[in-house]
């Protein structure tokens, strides 16, 4: 099982700037694609994939400073630390069950796509890391090996039908044609706030309110552009923190560049991904007729859309304000700020890029995102005791990727009854 472990672990060290050439060459040839036009699009979806991780990183080491300077300034003093998904990451992957989840989704997938039962084929490997949390958490809490890959097939089960059914509001807003968001992260998110859009749309007044990037371009000439509108963003989180005027302008500009060169980063790599698209739809309409299939990808993706982005980082200081007011909240929100993007990722095209709707709905979702990482704690600390050095003076972690998403606390508690009954 131990070389199993570090077989797995190897492989997804890689990034998926490596995996997903690789998926994508074989996944090509599977559905006949060309062998140069199949290398020739693994190469380009590599290629995109690490621009879109330059441009993540230019954002992650802007946001993260700044949120840390905010929670400096307001002197915020919370006891459980939100540590961020590569803690949780490491400490699934360190759980004997993760490994095997690995083949098991695959199946799965698979078997589902056999009997019609979904349309995603499901390509993220990167991102199956997910699923592998939820059936941890079923195996720290009930100490079964079988109920956690229960756990993780059912989980598995989910994402492929919400992935399904929120591609054709993905693929018409984002303009990602054959392709769903199958992380876990973002659907998780996306559960609670897509009803309280819904919510949101029937208040008098608030529903008239039109705040999309176009509309901001067309009222307000050059600050509706994306670039501008990053600047102005990161400007107002550099104000927040009390950065010095250099310090506004130099995070300001990263921000207006991280808006600039998202989409293109993106569109690079959907240029390796249409040929594979367009090879799975022959080869499909030649065995079962009109029958569609969906690539399932990244969240990432979505981050290339101005209002996704803008929806994201406008909720770094209302999570932190949040965090200070929440009555039961006793989570310092830090390492997962700059994910925030993608757990917008599948609210941004249900609301139509409406950046103040997409705010709102998220903000409800994230006081509750607070109180259910809250509760979380205890089993994502023993994940990853002993295997991620924890914050200086955090005697337990959690993070709002996993710890806040509502439909693997639906698994926790799920777990826990079990535990309770055994």
């Amino acid at each position: 099982m131990d070389g199993l472990m570090n077989a797995v672990q190897s492989i997804l060290g890689a990034g998926p700037s490596v995996m997903l050439p690789i998926i994508i060459f074989i996944v090509g040839l599977i559905f006949r694609v060309p062998v140069k036009k199949a290398i020739i699009s693994g190469i380009t979806v590599g290629i995109g994939m690490i621009g879109i991780n330059l441009v993540i990183t230019v954002l992650t080491t802007n946001v993260g400073p700044a949120a840390q300077a905010m929670v400096e300034r307001f002197g915020l003093n919370l006891t459980i630390i939100d540590a961020g998904w590569p803690a949780v990451s490491a400490g699934t992957w360190a759980q004997p069950i993760a490994a095997v989840m690995i083949p098991v989704i695959l199946i799965v997938n698979l078997i589902m796509l056999a009997l019609n039962r979904t349309k995603t084929l499901n390509i993220d490997i990167w991102n199956y890391w997910h699923v592998s949390s939820v059936a941890a958490t079923g195996y720290i809490v009930t100490k079964s090996f079988f109920f956690g890959i229960l756990c993780g097939i059912l989980f598995t089960i989910i994402i492929q039908i919400i992935a399904d059914k929120t591609a054709p509001k993905v693929q018409e807003y984002y303009g990602l044609e054959g392709i769903s968001i199958t992380t876990g992260s973002a659907q998780g998110y996306a559960v609670l706030a897509l009803p309280v859009g819904w919510l949101v749309d029937k208040i008098p007044g608030i529903n008239k309110l039109d705040v999309k990037p176009e509309t901001i371009q067309k009222r307000f000439g050059i600050f509706g552009e994306p670039m501008i509108m990053g600047i102005i963003i990161g400007m107002f989180l550099g104000l927040l923190g009390g950065y010095d005027i250099i310090g506004i302008l130099q995070i300001g500009m990263n921000m207006g560049a991280v808006m600039f060169l998202m989409p293109r980063m993106v569109k690079i790599l959907m240029e390796g991904l249409i040929p594979i698209q367009e090879g799975a739809q022959k080869v499909l309409q030649s065995r079962y007729g009109d029958r569609e299939i969906y690539l399932g990808m990244d969240a990432a993706l979505a981050t290339g859309s101005p209002a996704a982005l803008s929806t994201g980082l406008l909720m770094v200081p209302i999570t932190l304000f949040l965090a200070v007011i929440l009555p039961g909240n006793r989570v310092l929100p830090f390492g997962d700020l700059a994910t925030i993007p993608f757990f917008a990722a599948l609210v941004v095209p249900s609301r139509k890029g409406n950046i103040l709707h997409s705010v709102i709905s998220l903000t409800v979702v994230m006081a509750l995102a607070l109180l259910m990482a809250t509760n979380f704690a205890p089993v994502i600390t023993e994940m990853a005791e002993g295997i991620v050095k924890f914050p200086d003076g955090a005697a337990q972690i959690t993070n709002l990727d996993t710890g806040g998403n509502f439909l693997k606390w639906i698994f926790l508690k799920f777990s826990e009854l079990v535990a309770s009954v055994m």
